[in-house]
């Protein structure tokens, strides 16, 4: 409606109801009706030129209360033929039910209006087809190279929506974006509920806006449903773009088992490319960009002790990434194995990867999780994840890189030899004289160093008197010939108990 108001080749002018200039209007009808509303389906902008309208102040209103109940977009009103003026009461009803009155000068014929708005439904009916035309190539390509997490997003931009993917059990399989709001998600697997056992495709009105709902199916064999909630009400487009993304969907789902190991040894090539240091890198990026989130992250996966028959974990990992809808990324090399996942998984997210894992075999494995890094810093967040997992229990849980510290020094051979052996010389000592003499100085000298030296907060914690802990201390220092009041000597002396157990 506010773009009709602007053609002032028209000479139109609102005369009310302004905080209806948002309507969309589907048709222009001209009508000498007392009664027109009756006749409407809703969003027309309704011309008439006052003839038949009703001489009370009240019929009047009344003329306006109903084409605005009756869905109207808008009240023209032709001037010079029975009336010089808008009427004072349509004014009054049009601002009363928002709806937009405007005055149509006497040199401006009715058809001129009418032919305005079809020319530009028709350009814009024509750009909608453009933009689906451009859509659907984007949408093919994003399948190809990124799965159907990638087919969710491009459907997403095309049709200004929200899009939930479930599966066959309406569990929540991915949505885009990531962060949906629970309350929206939790509305299409409501209607997708109700609906499912009845109906392939279904469009209802919702508290968020308007959902379209399709089956993902090829034949009799079902892959779970598509949901996309709008804002507006869906144009054709929308309905032929959701129909495309459901049949790239059903596609990606149907793919041999073949070409899904060809694909998975494709993204194994290209991260070992990202991780050789090669000059040329690009190629290789823009494939593993594939496994990132909305805001090209990703996280790393390290699993460490793979068994013998490791195609069992391989094989268990990569079916729970694709029933995730997640492009693969597994990289099997020596004894470890490398996984990508996007930047917003969680802990648990990754666990549930290992479910299938035969529980004697997952029990040995080691697993770590880096922190969200870039994809360019690929190689970054291996090493954070190797390190998380060299440093877990043999209990098949990821352990995230954030939880290093404190422990990390003594997960690695390297560093765990030169603290055995700063044990033996700083720890050994004490030890044998507490052996000979019945004395308590290896306890108290590690309650002193893990209370950071304060000799309150120490004593407390072995239940004697501070100036028995200083006693203690001061032999300690005598027999290991060392200054404990030294922050370094101290940070020694306490990873050297630490190691020794």
């Amino acid at each position: 409606m506010r773009w009709l108001l602007g053609r002032r080749e028209l000479g139109l002018r609102r005369m009310a109801g302004g905080a209806g200039d948002d309507a969309e209007i589907t048709f222009v009808v001209t009508s000498e009706l007392e009664r027109p509303g009756e006749w409407l389906s809703g969003g027309e902008a309704v011309l008439t030129t006052g003839i038949a309208l009703p001489p009370g102040p009240d019929d009047r209103r009344r003329y306006v209360a109903e084409l605005a109940e009756c869905g109207a977009a808008a009240l023209g009103f032709g001037l010079g033929l029975r009336h010089d003026d808008v009427p004072d009461e349509l004014i009054e009803a049009a601002d009363e039910h928002d709806l937009t009155l405007f005055a149509v000068p006497l040199p401006t014929p009715f058809v001129a209006v009418a032919k305005t708005v079809t020319d530009r439904l028709a350009e814009l009916q024509y750009e909608a087809v453009l933009l689906a035309s451009r859509a659907q190539p984007r949408m093919t390509r994003a399948a190809v190279s990124g799965g159907a997490s990638a087919v969710l997003k491009e459907l997403s931009v095309a049709c200004a929506g929200a899009v939930v993917l479930l599966d066959t059990q309406i569990r929540v399989v991915d949505t885009y974006p990531a962060d949906l709001d629970e309350d929206v998600v939790g509305s299409v697997v409501d209607l997708v509920t109700r609906d499912a056992s009845s109906a392939v495709s279904s469009v209802s009105s919702g508290p968020f806006g308007i959902v379209v709902t399709q089956s993902i199916r090829v034949e009799k064999r079902g892959h779970g449903h598509l949901g996309v909630v709008f804002a507006h009400e869906p144009r054709p487009t929308d309905q032929v773009l959701i129909g495309h993304a459901n049949s790239l969907l059903a596609l990606d789902f149907e793919k041999p088992r073949r070409l899904h190991v060809q694909q998975n040894r494709v993204h194994a090539a290209a991260l070992r490319i990202l991780l050789s240091g090669e000059a040329d890198r690009g190629m290789a990026r823009d494939v593993v960009n594939a496994a990132s989130d909305q805001r090209e992250e990703i996280r790393v996966l390290t699993v460490l002790d793979l068994p013998a028959a490791s195609e069992t974990v391989v094989r268990a990992v990569d079916d729970a990434l694709a029933a995730a809808t997640r492009p693969v990324f597994l990289l099997e090399d020596d004894d470890r194995l490398v996984i990508l996942l996007r930047g917003g998984d969680t802990v648990e997210f990754a666990d549930r990867l290992f479910e299938d894992v035969a529980p004697a075999k997952r029990r040995g494995l080691r697993i770590g999780l880096s922190s969200a890094h870039r994809v360019d810093d690929l190689p970054t967040a291996v090493e954070q994840s190797r390190m998380a997992a060299a440093s877990a229990e043999r209990r098949g849980r990821p352990e995230e890189s954030t939880a290093l510290a404190g422990r990390a020094l003594l997960s690695f051979p390297e560093s765990r030899r030169v603290l055995d052996g700063l044990a033996e010389i700083l720890v050994a000592p004490v030890v044998d004289h507490d052996a000979r003499h019945g004395t308590e100085l290896l306890a108290s000298v590690r309650a002193y160093l893990e209370a950071n030296g304060q000799w309150e907060a120490a004593a407390a914690s072995l239940g004697v008197h501070r100036h028995t802990l200083r006693g203690r201390i001061a032999r300690a220092e005598e027999i290991l010939g060392c200054d404990l009041s030294i922050a370094r000597v101290r940070a020694e002396l306490l990873l050297a108990i630490i190691a020794r157990g």
